[in-house]
């Protein structure tokens, strides 16, 4: 049995989503559970439809059609006979959507987030398992919300493994034991109110090793358009180097300091069973692409992680008394309740430095409440630079032409908060 994950990039349009067919024929014979992203930058799309929804940014029926219009022509290419019952699904979905956004939010903004953006994965499931079933690779299409439950922490939904493990096995396992590939969600969960949440942004690599974990499954597979994973992000360095092998120890240490090639929580649930994750290409699926598992091998290449659209933090007391542990309690509960994770901290006598994404639904709530209470300086647009297994060489090169205004390092890993040298 295995789990097999394809993210936007990998049906972002018609052509992209004959090549899911074509892979997936390579596995005629395998239990396959296939989870299945939102349609290229669809998720984006839909962010700003929330976003225009709630705060009455922009014209939020206008961005629907756009999005409608989007999937439609996506449709009209798979399907050329335009009477197929995808129209209709199609139609009714978006539909639901028109309605949901005609009205005024009745929730706090996650929660309509949750309603809004989850919506792009059942659409894009719905065409591609539909696809699927016309070009004759049989399968069923699950709603996930229904299996995966979770609590009511909207954006970052904490699943209940013991329920959602229950509901697998009375779901998904009778239609794989039936011989039927089950064609289903990422990055998104249900209530036991029936509410939609979100198991936060990028959420669907979590998703299959969720399910990998209920299903006892053999491995999990993730389709990217990079033969593996990567040294370094190929958006900022041109001279990538595959890594064939990691441990699931590096592996979770490259995610939390931002590596985008997995989501950081996937690794966990695999590790806890030890299921291996491959990485690999669904424009080269017969190569090897990445294997991650249980194992001692050491990184022996630096990996490289950027992230953008940083805030720097300063937070000291107003009476310049140290900085102790009531303090930090205060600081970490107003932290916890925005919503806002923090990607790196430095502690001083009178200071606590955090750097953290720029989100602007939340950091200038979050802002103003710790001013409420201490000196708050302020530093944005900043980049947060990590380096594992760095060498004295590649960080002279990596900060050339920065200012770097906080630096941290230990014996495998250096991170930096650097911003451009106005000189």
């Amino acid at each position: 049995m295995q789990v097999f994950k394809f993210g936007g990039a990998s049906v972002k349009d018609a052509q992209a989503i004959r090549n899911v067919a074509d892979v997936l024929r390579l596995f005629p014979k395998t239990e396959l559970t296939v989870v299945i992203s939102a349609m290229g930058k669809t998720t984006n799309a839909l962010e700003t439809l929330a976003h225009a929804f709630f705060y009455k940014t922009e014209d939020a029926e206008a961005l629907l059609e756009d999005i409608k219009s989007y999937h439609i022509s996506i449709c009209n290419e798979l399907f050329p006979d335009n009477h197929h019952p995808i129209f209709t699904e199609l139609e009714n979905t978006f539909v639901e959507l028109h309605w949901a956004i005609e009205d005024e939010p009745t929730h706090g903004f996650d929660f309509e987030y949750d309603q809004i953006v989850s919506m792009g994965e059942i659409i894009s499931t719905k065409i591609i398992s539909a696809y699927l079933n016309h070009a004759g690779i049989t399968n069923t299409w699950i709603d996930i919300r229904g299996v995966i439950q979770t609590d009511n922490t909207y954006r970052e939904g904490k699943i209940d493994f013991e329920l959602t493990g229950s509901l697998v096995d009375k779901i998904l396992l009778p239609r794989l034991k039936e011989g039927r590939m089950v064609i289903t969600q990422g990055f998104i969960g249900g209530t036991s109110e029936n509410f939609t949440t979100t198991l936060g942004r990028e959420g669907s690599d979590y998703t299959a090793s969720v399910l990998a974990f209920c299903l006892n499954a053999s491995d999990v597979t993730i389709w990217k358009d990079v033969p593996g994973v990567l040294n370094a992000d190929p958006k900022w360095f041109s001279n990538t180097k595959k890594i064939d092998e990691l441990s699931y120890h590096d592996a979770i240490e490259l995610t939390y300091y931002g590596a985008t090639v997995i989501h950081p929580k996937t690794i966990k649930p695999l590790q806890n069973k030890n299921i291996p994750l491959y990485v690999k290409s669904f424009l080269k699926p017969q190569e090897s692409g990445t294997v991650i598992r249980d194992g001692e091998i050491r990184l022996n290449i630096p990996s490289y992680i950027f992230k953008v659209n940083q805030v720097l933090i300063s937070i000291q007391p107003k009476d310049f008394s140290f900085i102790a542990e009531d303090n930090l309690s205060d600081i970490f509960e107003l932290f916890s309740r925005h919503g806002v994770k923090i990607n790196l901290m430095q502690l001083s006598a009178i200071s606590f430095s955090v750097c953290c994404d720029n989100d602007p639904g939340r950091i200038p709530a979050l802002v103003g409440k710790l001013k409420d209470l201490f000196k708050v300086l302020y530093n944005a647009d900043v980049e947060l630079m990590t380096v594992r297994y760095y060498t004295p060489e590649t960080l002279d090169t990596l900060t050339e032409k920065k200012v770097i205004l906080l630096e941290q390092r230990s014996r495998h890993t250096v991170q930096m908060v650097m911003k451009d040298d106005a000189e």
